[in-house]
């Protein structure tokens, strides 16, 4: 096949590149590569079997048109201090302008108008003065929040407007690899596991997400594509009633919180905070079961859950984080038998493992249920699970009751986003014609800032002749 521009990936920076040269009036050919299914066509079993069933060949949850996006919580970032470095790579100002842009297309296709976290500034005042006391540092950002099945919705109807404006969807295709020719990227190699197919194009956007970010570092390495090694987060799900996190969510929604704790002062973030939200299971490459949350719109649960994560930077003699990481969730999903984990916060002090009639008569109430009770820390490494403790410990001074004894920790938490593609300001890579966006290129974390790097990449390819 011939095209001229051909885009890996369906996750929000391969749609709003192909978006934004439709607005553009581009009449350039674009074929939209996607390894999972239409949105349409995406359904977990699980709200039927009541566990996960490892389907195959990839989990409906993280691949599919939309991305993970379609089953997240669906929560937009509206300030550019947040959602990776992307500033650092084309500045704060166009990144912040490109948002704005970016949260219009999506009020356009039904995002709510309502935006969290903007509410009275003495409450945030207060909370940003506990966090200075314990040592941390505040990120208010205000929240779209579209809510996990307004955002199916949503993406349903980018789907089909980008279908009947002349993008070619291909889905159940699997990117095996680039083609090089004389140091040129001319396209790509696909397969549906039967049949293999060369896609030639003049432009190639490899834009996999965070499930093809360990794809994309081999692809690297075999072709000499530029790039380096970054950071890898490992962490836990935490859990709490919502009595707990009462005044943060309502103040902030989503509270961002970064701290050093000692004795490693190693980066540790809150991430992706859900009221009323509910824990859940996503499945990997090689069964790798990792843990993630999500909240609806509508429906709510008892509890508000949120990731710690702890930043991990390898240089030498070690420079593979990805691969780090994914030890860790592997030995952690072989002590849950293939499951979560989950452990009470005081088991871990108490130096024990939790047991499952002993969650059964606690205050919180798991909302992953066919999470395993078990010992958390008999897989995770000692310097991220003593960041982990002393970083609860710190946001107890926050929010009073985070650190309690029935706080439930999940495990594994990892996010692969750690291999940092080097580009220019237009994404160009050292390789002619490939550029990379996304979660997996390493410049960006979660829906928002994937979009702004696809919006930017389309009015990039709209100008190239």
């Amino acid at each position: 096949m011939k095209t001229d521009i051909v885009i890996v990936g369906a996750g929000p920076a391969g749609i709003f590149t192909a978006l934004e040269l439709i607005r553009r009036g581009s009449k350039k050919k674009i074929i939209l590569v996607e390894k999972g299914a239409a949105i349409e066509n995406r359904r977990c079993p699980k709200s039927k079997t009541h566990k996960c069933v490892n389907c195959k060949p990839y989990c409906h949850i993280t691949t599919g048109f939309s991305g993970a996006g379609a089953f997240s919580d669906g929560k937009l970032s509206l300030s550019c201090e947040v959602g990776g470095d992307l500033p650092d790579l084309v500045g704060a100002d166009l990144v912040q302008d490109t948002i704005d842009y970016a949260d219009k297309i999506y009020l356009e296709f039904g995002a709510d108008t309502h935006v969290e976290g903007i509410s009275d500034g003495d409450e945030i005042r207060a909370i940003r003065k506990r966090a200075i006391a314990a040592g941390l540092k505040l990120v208010d950002c205000p929240i779209r929040h579209m809510g996990t099945e307004k955002a199916h919705d949503i993406y349903m109807a980018i789907e089909h407007y980008l279908a009947d404006n002349g993008v070619e969807l291909l889905f159940g295709m699997e990117c095996v690899n680039i083609i090089l020719r004389d140091s040129v990227c001319q396209g790509v190699l696909v397969s549906d596991g039967k049949t293999d197919l060369e896609i030639y194009a003049d432009e190639t956007v490899i834009a996999a997400g965070r499930r093809g970010a360990d794809w994309l570092e081999k692809v690297c390495a075999e072709h000499h594509i530029a790039h380096q090694s970054g950071t890898v987060d490992v962490g836990v799900r935490v859990e709490v009633r919502n009595e707990v996190m009462e005044t943060v969510n309502r103040a902030l929604y989503e509270s961002k919180l970064i701290g050093y704790p000692k004795p490693f002062k190693n980066k540790v973030r809150t991430f992706c905070q859900n009221p009323g939200g509910f824990v859940s299971q996503e499945n990997y490459d090689n069964d790798l079961a990792v843990v993630n949350g999500h909240s609806y719109k509508e429906f709510k649960s008892d509890n508000t859950n949120l990731a710690i994560l702890c930043s991990h930077n390898f240089n030498e003699p070690f420079n593979q984080p990805i691969a780090f990481a994914q030890k860790v969730g592997e030995l952690t999903n072989m002590l849950g038998a293939g499951h979560i984990l989950v452990q009470r916060y005081g088991d871990i002090l108490d130096g024990k493992r939790t047991w499952a009639k002993e969650l059964a008569r606690s205050n919180v109430r798991p909302t992953l249920p066919d999470a395993v009770a078990g010992d958390i820390t008999s897989a995770m490494p000692y310097r991220s699970m003593l960041n982990i403790i002393n970083f609860i410990q710190a946001m107890d001074l926050v929010v009073p009751g985070f650190a309690a004894p029935e706080t439930l920790l999940y495990s594994p938490e990892l996010k692969f986003y750690s291999n940092r593609i080097k580009m220019d300001t237009h994404f160009n890579t050292n390789v002619q014609g490939l550029h990379c966006l996304g979660d997996s290129s390493g410049w960006t974390r979660g829906l928002m800032m994937a979009s702004v790097m696809g919006v930017l990449m389309g009015r990039y390819l709209t100008e190239v002749q």
